[in-house]
């Protein structure tokens, strides 16, 4: 069965390196026969901040008796919300979303994140994470209710039967994130996109795509960036995820690790993961390739 590709796209620019790999990905995809949507998010204008003006009034009448026909019909009333005083954003996008009053661009990219059966992440990394418009994304369509819930997040997340992944450009070299590097070691820096937001929907989330400093580059090694990921395109569907621990291996009361699990890796050289790591060295390359 043919799978449908959703990629979010952050750049200002048609000429970027961004862009070049975004389309990339559109031509290798979609000749394996995907069906591949990208949301643009700078050429839609993408709203990214999270307010209660996300949320669709309930249809209310004027029952003004001097109004005309026209004016008595129904209308749409903003910001109805349950507590304007204290406006809590994840409880009244809940409540909205499951009485279907989320704005209409909100609702447009969950119904193109529902039929996806993998979503790419395409940008460049701004201060060490996604650009806001992209995190704006992030915080009004991955609503409470759609995509996580207190009971189901992590491994049990509403999204657990798709893919994710993160494709993006740094400004600095490799070697400036490493575990002696400047910048410190990217495995630490994903730890909060890959785990804090993709994982805790629920997604199986592929090893990252880092395009390491193309400003940098020459042009031939630019190229040959692109051709690497074209490669990779051809059996991207078929890469096995990053190792996540199962929510199975917290007490559901204390949400630490449960002692026969901790008993289990006490006597191992690593950590589980970068960021459950038991006070131990972090595993290597744990947020950067599948299976570590």
């Amino acid at each position: 069965m043919a799978k449908k590709v959703l990629i979010v796209f952050a750049h200002q620019s048609s000429g970027s390196f961004n862009a070049a790999a975004k389309s990339a990905a559109v031509e290798v995809l979609a000749a394996q026969g995907c069906t591949v949507e990208v949301s643009d998010l700078y050429a839609m204008n993408f709203k990214a901040a999270a307010t209660a003006e996300d949320i669709k009034g309930m249809l209310a009448c004027d029952r003004n008796l001097d109004s005309t026909p026209a004016l008595s019909d129904h209308v749409s009333v903003t910001g109805d919300v349950k507590d304007a005083e204290h406006f809590r954003y994840q409880e009244e996008t809940r409540l909205a979303w499951e009485e279907g009053r989320l704005a209409e661009d909100i609702t447009a990219e969950q119904t193109k994140l529902s039929e996806a059966d993998l979503v790419i992440f395409q940008f460049p990394m701004y201060w060490f994470s996604v650009p806001a418009i992209m995190k704006g994304w992030i915080d009004r369509v991955l609503t409470c209710g759609f995509a996580f819930t207190k009971e189901k997040r992590y491994s049990q997340g509403l999204l657990k039967e798709k893919k994710a992944m993160l494709s993006f450009t740094t400004g600095s070299l490799e070697s400036m994130f490493s575990s002696t590097g400047m910048n410190g070691d990217m495995n630490v820096t994903l730890w909060p996109i890959q785990n804090g937001i993709l994982h805790y929907c629920g997604f199986q989330v592929l090893p990252p795509q880092v395009f390491w400093a193309p400003s940098c580059a020459s042009p031939e090694a630019r190229t040959a960036m692109l051709e690497g990921w074209r490669s990779r395109l051809q059996g991207l569907l078929e890469e096995k995820p990053l190792s996540f621990i199962s929510l199975d291996c917290f007490d559901p009361k204390s949400f630490q690790l449960t002692p026969d699990v901790q008993e289990k890796h006490a006597s191992q050289e690593f950590g589980l993961t970068v960021g459950i790591h038991l006070g131990k060295p972090l595993p290597p390359q744990n947020q950067m390739k599948a299976g570590c």
